[in-house]
């Protein structure tokens, strides 16, 4: 930490080496966003879905500019003339909004009793649970009374639900507010995720590819709530007054289950069902990959100066800014972003091999177009002790040896 001497205007002022400290530095990254995302234009939030994709593609340094500015890329692209149909119809919308009103009825009492059967059988029935009112003034608020909100509920003991609770967590240096359909204490003060969806289980199993999103989904979420567990764990004394520090004095920080709660429609019905689901290995990718994550700030720092997302700008000064930062298309986004028409298109004039997948990728090492491996197996570049030309060389050899044969097959004699 820089040291500074001399009277209260020099010490609030850091000097032209000095740097500046981080309340300067993270304000001056919000204006910096602020300007990216376009004046006047409120910031889109960034829900766990875009973080799970986000973490699926961590070497896209434009997604991870666009999602931590806030932009709403479904308007950009549209703005750049290559709309995505990316995202959920307004009937699921509204059919999922309905299905899940219904397993909350009743102060949730259903979801209680379905986390009860598949989650924490051994403890007492949840009856009685406590739904605690977790409003407030902006993200913000809605963060700090939900951390409270738990506090409460891990030591009063018994069952509580807390109905879309609001949590935040840091992602390459800019916070994200998620919002999980819920979130279940359980008697012993351990905490799980629950998701609601509304597509169905058949005979007591659902599409694996809807699953495994979902799966991905609640391991952002759970990941948020290991970060308010590990902050009560270290509360220090007299944080919260001598009643609450004594409450706390040698407690471990509350256990967040790596089962989640899977809610879906039983069948053809509207009748909720409910599988756990084991998220250990999506949430260790989702950390891994959110860690790796270049931190926005950096990103920023290497913008031409006036680069700007706003939907108001004309086609071609965005085409200009979203050229401005490197993105690492592959098929999988066209499932997960809403600018992966565009990104296709463009990863499509340049030639690159990664949007024949990443496996294809990886496995070509060095040579990163089409042009390149087309002449790597015609001889023409690339050293031929690499395995990757060696292998492409044999391949080329043998096609052409296939044709050979095809155009001039040998005749039998007629016996």
């Amino acid at each position: 930490m820089s040291e500074f001497h001399g009277s209260a205007s020099r010490r609030s002022t850091p000097g032209p080496n000095r740097t500046p400290p981080p309340a300067t530095r993270e304000k001056g990254l919000r204006h910096r966003l602020a300007e990216l995302r376009g004046p006047d234009v409120p910031a889109k939030a960034l829900d766990a879905r875009a973080l799970a994709a986000l973490a699926a593609n961590p070497g896209c340094a434009r997604r991870a500019i666009l999602d931590g500015a806030g932009v709403d890329k479904a308007r950009l692209a549209g703005a750049l003339g290559a709309p995505s149909g990316f995202g959920q119809s307004q009937f699921a919308l509204t059919r999922g909004n309905a299905f899940e009103a219904k397993v909350k009825a009743d102060g949730g009492a259903e979801l209680l009793r379905l986390a009860h059967a598949r989650l924490d059988p051994g403890a007492e029935p949840p009856e009685g649970a406590a739904v605690p009112d977790l409003t407030a003034h902006g993200p913000e608020g809605r963060t700090a009374r939900t951390a409270l909100a738990l506090r409460e509920a891990t030591r009063a003991g018994g069952w509580t639900l807390l109905d879309h609770p609001m949590l935040a967590l840091d992602v390459a240096g800019s916070l994200a507010f998620l919002e999980p359909d819920a979130v279940v204490v359980h008697p012993d003060g351990s905490w799980s995720v629950v998701e609601i969806k509304s597509f169905p289980l058949l005979d007591g199993s659902a599409d694996p590819a809807k699953v495994g999103a979902a799966a991905r989904q609640a391991a952002v979420y759970v990941l948020a709530l290991e970060e308010v567990a590990g902050r009560l764990g270290a509360e220090p004394r007299g944080r919260a007054g001598a009643e609450a520090a004594s409450a706390h004095d040698g407690a471990p920080a509350p256990r967040v289950h790596h089962r989640i709660l899977l809610v879906c429609p039983k069948d053809f019905s509207n009748l909720p069902a409910a599988s756990a689901v084991d998220i250990r290995k999506q949430r260790a990718v989702t950390a891994r990959q959110l860690a790796r994550l270049t931190r926005i700030e950096e990103i920023a720092g290497t913008l031409p100066e006036g680069t700007c997302f706003a939907p108001d700008r004309s086609a071609e000064e965005l085409t200009a800014a979203v050229e401005a930062v490197p993105a690492t298309y592959a098929p999988e986004c066209l499932s997960a972003c809403e600018l992966a028409f565009h990104c296709r298109e463009r990863s499509r004039e340049e030639g690159a091999v990664t949007r024949l997948g990443r496996p294809l990728r990886a496995e070509l090492g060095g040579l990163t177009t089409v042009e390149d491996v087309l002449a790597a197996a015609r001889g023409e570049r690339g050293d031929p002790e690499d395995p990757a030309v060696a292998a492409l060389r044999r391949a080329a050899a043998l096609r052409a040896e296939a044709l050979a044969d095809a155009a001039h097959p040998e005749v039998a004699p007629c016996p």
